[in-house]
């Protein structure tokens, strides 16, 4: 089986997504917009203007779905890969 570097180190796949989404931190004061490359019941990736003030621990927020604490596994320059986790 053939993997690629999104992929090698999940336990479920994700699926490919284009869902407006919104970081939410700072007690719910301060939000970022992203968009939800793709999404498992684990993790997503999102895609951001820049990484620059995001914290390492926040809520995301999906149209139609409850609001998701997340942990930061990785960045890069416009994208973060997260762990989906409980309450903060």
């Amino acid at each position: 089986m053939q993997t690629t570097p999104d992929t090698e180190h999940r336990d479920i796949q994700r699926r490919t997504t284009l869902k407006a989404g919104k970081i939410v931190f700072n007690a719910g004061r301060s939000t970022i917009d992203c968009t939800v490359r793709n999404l498992s019941a684990k993790g997503a990736k999102l895609q951001v203007s820049s990484v620059v003030g995001i914290p390492d621990t926040f809520d995301l927020l999906v149209a139609g779905s409850a609001r998701q604490p997340c942990r930061i596994i990785w960045r890069r320059l416009k994208e973060i890969g997260v762990e989906f986790g409980t309450a903060h």
